[in-house]
């Protein structure tokens, strides 16, 4: 499985930038709801500390208009 993994990175790797983020949003949508990336964890954890120090704004103060 690891030389699958090098391969398909070496693959990428060649690609414009536009066909690897086309690639990538793809990916990204072939992930199961329920499972996290690494990117979404880190999200929740800035967020989070974020909380814990009082920078969050109540839905109630959003100008959503």
């Amino acid at each position: 499985m690891e030389a699958v993994k090098a391969k398909v990175f070496e693959i990428f790797d060649l690609l414009p930038k536009r066909k690897q983020d086309l690639i990538y949003e793809l990916m990204i949508n072939l992930i199961p709801d329920d499972i996290a990336t690494p990117e979404l964890i880190e999200d929740h954890e800035i967020a989070m500390a974020e909380y814990l120090r009082g920078e969050t704004v109540d839905h109630e103060d959003v100008d959503w208009g």
